[in-house]
């Protein structure tokens, strides 16, 4: 599909995911002047939603979803509705796809949690009736017999590729669950046309690095939050994440490939074409968060894939040759029964973390902090060290590092922008009288008032030169409204996009705002107010010579800010 200057007809502006935008109407110079043009209402929040959806804008129409996943059309100049189609569905959705056979047909792909896929007539919203059952496609029927109570899903938008989509798959992050396989549809049928098995046969590539029977009703190893297609190679790519179960892997001794792997595939036939793992064995829920993003970097076609562990790596696109050399590092045993943690991880020499990798007592806030985690016995200070009864501290936590949010790549500078989190993570595991061990739950670190229990700054937004291999600037990344420190950052959700008028926009921030950073030297030139926490990644567009700046203000979410329901959009 070509892409027209004035569009953003993916989430990613581009199937390789770039997030970068030709228009510079709005620029450093004329950014201040910015204001709100119009705003949409869905009416739909409940306490606890959250809007994730990035808009898509094709020919003056947007296409977004509301917090109840109802998918709405809009005049992108003005606001108003087109059209609107409800799946009858809940949960998180970040966004949906078009397609075109450029003669006159025109859809909109929507995925559902609940493992639908629906085909939609963009001009009228109506399901296309030759699309899968009267324009729903089952996903779940692809594997006959999967019980009922296995979730399988989708929370990220199809990725499209000539007459084929690839559905990204949400699935259960515990033992027995469903598949996390690669599947491509026919875009006009619904039919599928291949899988790649995201878990070996023991007879397949990769079958050898699991134990004889872990294999077997693997849930996890799913490009959860989406694909990236190089149009040119005709590559997909995918972000894989970890094996289930995500803290104890006693009955998955190995590697555990494809988990935790950068992977690409033909993306005509699903055919292997290479991988690297980022890392081997996990016990940390260390998912690779993101689509890879297509890039240029030492004057070649690249891919780089920012992670929770706070490292970026980048390879050549056909060969999976990586651009800067990657150190396997001792990492320290676990002493849990059963266990056999990898005894080495993958460490770029460049870029430099985006975030620390070590925590001692002295990076901790307080005083406070210092002595519960002495008192508690926390274990703490070594690299990758495994989950425990005791307790581990994981540094970077549970969000990463860079999370879902991604990053965005600026052609002109070769420069890759990624927020980040630096909220470290309690994990502690349990002998199951099921056998195993069981994981208590999701706790952070945190001080005496709630918030990270380690020296800011806490979120970071970081420019990353990917030819040089360095970090050129780091910016603080929102702040807490009761701290008179602004320069502390925040954890953040949602993702940045970066435009030739020299600007970042991003919200992604508890404190509510839409920023815009210069993206030479990471100062904040504009920042306007939301009505709710910005947890989406935005969109720009321009329509009948005019750009705006679109974001989705749903609150709620991880963050558990208030609730909203509205979609914002800014221009001059």
């Amino acid at each position: 599909m070509k892409i027209v200057d004035a569009d953003w007809p993916c989430v990613g502006r581009d199937p390789g995911r770039s997030r970068f935008s030709p228009l510079k109407q709005i620029d450093r110079k004329t950014v201040k002047t910015l204001r709100v043009a119009w705003e949409l209402s869905s009416g739909d929040a409940y306490k606890g939603s959250t809007i994730e959806c990035t808009p898509i804008v094709v020919a003056g129409k947007m296409y977004l979803t509301t917090p109840r996943l109802k998918v709405v059309a809009l005049d992108a100049r003005t606001g108003a509705r087109l059209w609107e189609f409800d799946p009858k569905a809940s949960g998180v959705n970040r966004g949906v796809a078009y397609w075109t056979d450029g003669r006159g047909a025109e859809r909109i792909l929507h995925n559902t949690p609940d493992g639908r896929l629906f085909s939609l007539d963009a001009k009228t919203g109506k399901p296309d009736p030759a699309f899968g059952e009267g324009g729903t496609l089952d996903l779940r029927a692809g594997y006959p017999g999967m019980p009922k109570d296995w979730s399988y899903g989708a929370t990220s938008a199809p990725s499209i590729f000539e007459n084929l989509v690839y559905v990204p798959i949400a699935n259960a992050e515990a033992q027995p669950g469903a598949p996390g396989d690669i599947r491509a549809f026919d875009v006009r049928t619904g039919k599928e046309k291949w899988r790649f098995k995201t878990v070996p046969s023991p007879e397949e590539r990769g079958g050898e690095t699991w134990a004889p029977g872990s294999a077997k009703n693997r849930s996890g190893v799913n490009a959860w939050s989406g694909y990236s297609v190089d149009e040119k190679h005709g590559i997909l790519f995918a972000a894989l994440g970890s094996a289930a179960s995500d803290f104890y892997g006693g009955d998955r001794h190995g590697a555990n490939l494809f988990a935790n792997c950068i992977l690409a595939l033909d993306a005509r036939t699903g055919k292997y074409l290479w991988h690297f793992q980022t890392v081997h064995h996990d016990l940390w829920d260390s998912d690779n968060p993101c689509p890879p993003i297509l890039c240029r970097a030492k004057g070649m076609d690249a891919v780089a894939l920012p992670t929770k562990t706070g490292f970026v790596y980048i390879f050549e696109r056909r060969t999976g040759k990586t651009l800067f050399p990657i150190d396997e590092k001792p990492a320290p045993a676990s002493d849990v029964p059963g266990e056999r943690a990898w005894p080495t991880q993958p460490w770029p020499t460049a870029p430099p973390p985006l975030v620390p990798q070590l925590l001692t007592l002295a990076d901790l806030s307080s005083d406070d902090v210092r002595e519960r985690v002495k008192t508690d016995k926390l274990r703490l200070g070594e690299w990758r060290m495994p989950p425990s009864v005791d307790g581990t501290i994981a540094a970077p936590g549970f969000h990463g590092g860079a999370n879902w949010s991604g990053g965005a790549f600026d052609p002109k500078t070769g420069r890759l922008f990624v927020n980040t989190n630096h909220v470290p993570s309690l994990i502690r595991i349990f002998p199951s009288t099921a056998g195993g061990y069981g994981f208590s739950g999701y706790f952070w670190l945190r001080d005496e008032d709630g918030r990270p229990g380690v020296k800011p700054p806490w979120g970071l937004l970081q420019a990353v030169d990917l030819t040089r291999g360095t970090i050129p600037w780091k910016a603080p990344l929102g702040f807490y409204e009761d701290l008179e420190d602004k320069k502390t950052g925040c954890e953040n959700f949602g993702g940045g996009i970066v435009t030739a008028g020299g600007l970042v926009f991003i919200a992604s921030t508890r404190d509510g705002f839409l920023r815009a950073f210069h993206t030479e030297t990471g100062e904040i030139l504009w920042e306007g107010k939301l009505p709710a926490g910005g947890y989406a990644c935005p969109c720009t567009y321009a329509v009948g010579g005019r750009q705006f700046v679109v974001i989705a203000c749903g609150g709620g979410g991880k963050l558990g800010t208030p609730s909203g329901d509205k979609y914002v959009a800014f221009s001059l």
